[in-house]
């Protein structure tokens, strides 16, 4: 298959191409670079052997999208491209929208009017806002997302539900992922966040290569073991092979598809700085502040669903993302 990879240049896109190649997948990527960085390509490249065709596009540039829709004929789309911090989707709410659901409304578009009406789209389990079941199935209702990233996402979900149910010749597979950390096992790629990270793992690794004094822990009087907030965190690469197997949910006509994509087990803050300074023999200094608003207790997954029927599982445990995370930062203190 010939895929168009929106947003190929991120943290979750350059994994992916590396495993769409292994799998023997043509790619072509698109990105802005507003939240990226094109030497992650250019690793890429350096991991598969391969150059990558790249194209500098926003997702509202119609124009810009028709022509590399002229250029190649796609099969299917992977829609990374968005905006992603939550905190700053509630100081930039406009922005939020205007870009993740403008760009995705243009992106869609483009597709059908070029014949192009598969997509496998990134969505969030923040979708399910505080969870009406643990662990949380694809059955889980949807919640009231505590911030407009949440909502981007939520909202993306229906409208291409919409879409298909109006146009039976779409496919389209919804990925809502738990939570992403590590990097490609080489150190070559991995994740890069622009200023103070948001997510905890970057957060940590900076503290370990010194670029931060101490891990801010943001509550430890959760109704937890220890206190700290539970997560179901995911190896980057078990994240991008998803992707690939999701491709089957196409190739069979799957009309409209929903996925986890987690490991199912969920750890604590506190029990993933204590992995990560066993595995790589760092004290990793934390202080406790107070909780986050819209924060919740716990959230992880049951994966069952994507291992019956597209005969994905997670591969790697805590321990290789905490170890792979810190190989990368260690290898690129400053990132890309």
């Amino acid at each position: 298959m010939k895929i168009l990879v929106t947003g190929g240049a991120g943290f979750i896109g350059s994994h992916t191409l590396v495993e769409l190649a292994a799998a023997g997948q043509e790619t072509v990527v698109i990105d802005n670079l507003c939240n990226s960085n094109r030497k992650s390509l250019e690793r890429v490249a350096e991991l598969t052997g391969r150059e990558i065709p790249f194209y500098e596009v926003d997702t509202r540039d119609r124009e810009g999208l028709n022509h590399i829709m002229e250029a190649h004929r796609f099969d299917a789309c992977i829609h990374f491209a968005g905006l992603k911090a939550v905190g700053e989707s509630v100081e930039k709410p406009w922005e939020y929208y205007e870009n993740n659901i403008g760009g995705t409304l243009t992106l869609l578009d483009v597709m059908r009017q070029h014949g192009c009406k598969n997509i496998i789209f990134s969505s969030s389990a923040t979708v399910y806002g505080n969870p009406a079941i643990i662990p949380i199935t694809e059955e889980c209702p949807k919640g009231h997302c505590t911030n407009p990233y949440g909502q981007t996402k939520s909202m993306l979900e229906e409208i291409m539900m919409d879409v298909q149910k109006a146009d039976n010749e779409w496919n389209i597979v919804l990925l809502r992922y738990f939570n992403p950390v590590g990097a490609h096992p080489s150190g070559r790629i991995g994740e890069n966040p622009n200023g103070i990270p948001n997510n905890l793992m970057p957060y940590v690794t900076q503290v370990a290569v010194g670029k931060r004094p101490e891990l801010g822990v943001f509550g430890n009087d959760y109704p937890t073991p220890d206190g700290t907030g539970i997560r179901d965190y995911i190896h980057v690469v078990d994240l991008a092979r998803g992707h690939v197997a999701a491709l089957q949910a196409i190739e069979r006509h799957c009309g409209c598809a929903i996925y986890n994509l987690g490991t199912g087990q969920g750890y604590s803050v506190l029990q993933l700085v204590k992995a990560f300074e066993k595995v790589n023999g760092i004290k990793i200094p934390y202080s406790i502040k107070p909780r986050r608003a819209g924060d919740i207790a716990t959230c992880y997954s049951d994966p069952a669903k994507s291992e019956k029927e597209l005969g994905w599982k997670a591969q790697y445990g805590l321990e290789e993302m905490c170890r792979d995370a810190w190989n990368w930062q260690r290898q690129n203190p400053n990132g890309y």
